[in-house]
């Protein structure tokens, strides 16, 4: 896992939207499309934000969710309400190229095997997204792959539900498959907080969830408030 530290959370997002528009410009040239997963959090707001104003290609750029929180659209507890705000709505997005986790149905088992089916329809099957952005929080948990939940075990389909409510809410989220499956991760993290926990990550701790993920093909971008704590 390779790590670069930035001076602060704000050159953080400016620096992952560079990123994610080279590869992008790269993928578009070789294959005629991006596809993208993105979490949730301030930074990656800002970092969408940041995108929103750069010179991308936006035809050919597909947009997934890496997890939504259960509630009704247009919920504040949902990824996608900010994720409008912070980019949907500032550049020329088109409609089609969004693929929300449809988490407003009382099916969610069956909306879970759809959104599987999406990104097989965008990504191949099995899918292989071109890039998937994660975060961490301060438990460890990454997506929605939370501590002592079931969902953890999954391994045989690409998008599932968490077992019990996280923080008030079921989840739905991609899974370890899906995630390792990508030609590049991206992780992103900021503050004093993420101290211990990216030590834990660039070890590849088990005993936390994002410490399961496939470090191969991943890179951090870390303020140094968060890298601090690095020997």
């Amino acid at each position: 896992m390779r790590l670069q530290v930035f001076t602060d959370a704000a050159t953080v997002a400016f620096e992952a939207a560079q990123f994610i528009t080279e590869r992008a410009k790269i993928r578009i040239r070789h294959e005629g499309r991006f596809t993208l997963a993105v979490s949730g959090g301030s930074t990656p707001w800002r970092m969408l934000e940041q995108l929103s104003t750069l010179p991308l290609d936006w035809e050919h750029v597909h947009w997934f969710q890496v997890d939504e929180r259960v509630a009704a659209d247009g919920d504040e507890d949902r990824n996608l309400t900010a994720m409008k705000r912070s980019l949907l709505d500032l550049a020329p997005v088109p409609a089609a190229n969004v693929h929300p986790m449809p988490v407003a149905t009382d099916d969610l088992e069956l909306a879970a095997v759809e959104y599987a089916q999406t990104l097989a329809a965008f990504a191949g099957s099995p899918p292989v997204l071109d890039l998937v952005h994660l975060g961490m929080g301060p438990d460890g948990h990454t997506a929605s792959l939370v501590p002592r939940d079931s969902v953890l075990d999954v391994n045989d389909v690409d998008v599932s539900l968490t077992e019990s409510p996280y923080q008030g809410r079921l989840r739905m989220t991609l899974t370890y498959p899906v995630i390792d499956r990508a030609r590049e991760i991206l992780w992103l993290m900021t503050g004093e907080s993420k101290q211990e926990m990216l030590a834990r990550l660039l070890d590849a701790d088990p005993s936390i969830p994002a410490g399961r993920v496939d470090a191969t093909n991943a890179v951090v971008f870390a303020d140094e408030a968060a890298a601090a704590g690095l020997g």
